[in-house]
């Protein structure tokens, strides 16, 4: 479960995408996980800038719910690049988004032309927004402006660990999404989403896919291999989730507690070491208590900040921050000039964000996971888990155990969410020993749950992301190779 990204950057890839229709898709050539003569597909090139102009964009109608397969449709929107060469050309490689609420539409012409050669010449790449988000058919709950803040989306409790106000903001989020989510906002689900990858899969004609997962990419692409384990060939899981199906989502954001604790030390290194321009201690022993005297100065004494939601820096906007910059070293100086800046009682500028309207289809979409299993209701569950989480991990306040709107979810599931099991497929993790969001104590949940079916490199970098992201070019190498030959490490390995 992501703060920041899936949610902002996918969210402004997804407003500039367009689909219409026109030319065939085909297969390039047969293989083993091709079909041969694979049926014609109506599609265009995309519209948007800065596309590969290759890239192609195509819809393919879906059941709004799959108990119900002959009832109302709905339209899920993907994208192809081919292969760029057809004598080696293996099949497909689906790019599966983080989020919940972002999308992959134009991820093969940017981050899919960041594969190697030997990759690209082997798969085409596809690219897709999920039912509910973007150029797929979309939902809203017409949230308030001040409820699409991430420190408020994000459930931060009350200076005094208080959860009264997050039971009530999740109850009006909830009645939102009740009076204007539409029929469609209760079948959007990770088991959906893995539905509707088939049906885009049907679509192309391919009798297998392979698959690069990325954060909640990665529950989504294990519960594909779990519903249909006959129609996947090499499949890559970056940056793991906990497949807990006891707490999905919930079990997620518990993680940020070991996931701030593992990657905070790291910021503190960079950020007292001498010649930093942002440098903001003069030890790293010396950053942690810092910030929270500060955060605590700022529950008591906000400072304005016209132009941000909400117009103030408080404690928990300051902790937002750092949850935010924590997921990539790059952004660490925006966590140390805010920190500088409040020390001062300024503010920097603003923070750049999405329009109201991509913000509010990313927020619908992404809250929508309140379907894959029910979240406790009593206010008293999150006050004891908020109380036991701020004693132990005081950076994060007690947020990793408090009540998102889930806790006032007006529908119940509407079957058991997907339990991951390891029979037989082809799977590669690769995690990063520092992620914020996924911590590496989750994915070994999810390396535990795929056994046999499953090989993990640990890769020994910091952020969110590992594969062609963290610098690291032994696990580039290996995952890599995976995909153009299928071959993978004998056993779990470590990348130093």
């Amino acid at each position: 479960m992501s703060s920041r990204s899936p949610v902002n950057d996918s969210l402004l890839a997804a407003t500039a995408a367009a689909l219409s229709l026109a030319v065939p898709l085909t297969s390039a050539t047969a293989s083993p996980a091709a079909a041969p003569g694979p049926p014609p597909l109506d599609s265009t090139r995309c519209e948007g800038t800065g596309l590969d102009p290759r890239q192609q964009c195509a819809t393919v109608e879906v059941p709004m719910d799959y108990a119900a397969p002959h009832g109302k449709k709905i339209t899920v929107a993907f994208s192809r690049i081919p292969a760029d060469n057809p004598e080696k050309r293996r099949g497909a490689l689906f790019l599966i988004p983080g989020g919940p609420g972002g999308g992959s539409l134009n991820q093969p012409s940017d981050k899919g032309q960041k594969l190697p050669q030997e990759v690209r010449d082997t798969y085409d790449l596809i690219g897709f927004d999920p039912r509910g988000y973007g150029r797929s058919t979309p939902v809203s709950c017409g949230f308030d402006h001040a409820d699409l803040a991430l420190s408020k989306t994000r459930p931060w409790p009350a200076p005094d660990g208080s959860v009264t106000e997050n039971m009530a903001t999740a109850r009006r989020m909830s009645n939102a999404c009740a009076r204007n989510g539409g029929e469609l906002i209760q079948h959007i689900s990770t088991a959906h989403e893995a539905r509707d990858l088939d049906r885009i899969r049907a679509a192309l004609g391919e009798r297998k896919i392979s698959a690069w997962g990325v954060s909640y990419g990665t529950y989504v692409g294990a519960v594909y291999n779990e519903l249909f384990p006959h129609r996947t060939d090499r499949i890559v899981l970056d940056s793991n989730d906990d497949p807990d199906p006891t707490r999905v989502a919930r079990g997620w954001l518990a993680r940020f507690e070991e996931g701030v604790e593992d990657n905070f030390p790291e910021f503190a290194k960079w950020a007292s070491q001498p010649g930093n321009p942002d440098r903001v201690a003069r030890t790293a022993a010396e950053v942690r208590p810092l910030f929270l005297r500060l955060a605590a100065r700022l529950d008591r004494e906000p400072i304005p900040w016209p132009g941000a939601n909400p117009e103030e820096l408080n404690g928990n906007v300051l902790r937002q921050t750092m949850l935010d910059s924590l997921y990539d070293p790059d952004d660490y100086p925006v966590l140390a000039r805010l920190i500088l800046a409040a020390r001062k009682g300024t503010v920097p500028p603003a923070p750049r964000t999405p329009p109201d309207s991509a913000l509010q289809n990313g927020f619908a979409s992404g809250m929508a996971i309140c379907n894959d299993i029910a979240w406790p209701r009593s206010a008293a569950v999150y006050e004891k888990g908020v109380a036991e989480s701020r004693a132990t991990y005081p950076l994060t306040a007690g947020l990793p155990r408090n009540a998102m709107l889930c806790a006032a979810w007006p529908w119940v599931p509407k079957e058991p969410s997907v339990r991951i099991t390891d029979r037989p497929s082809t799977v590669l993790l690769v995690q990063n020993r520092r992620d914020v969001a996924t911590p590496l104590s989750g994915a070994l949940k999810l390396r535990e749950a795929l056994g046999r079916r499953a090989v993990m490199v640990t890769v020994n970098s910091t952020g969110h992301g590992a594969y062609l992201d963290s610098g690291n070019a032994c696990g580039d190498r290996t995952v890599s190779h995976f995909l153009a030959t299928g071959e993978r490490p004998a056993r779990d390995a470590t990348c130093d």
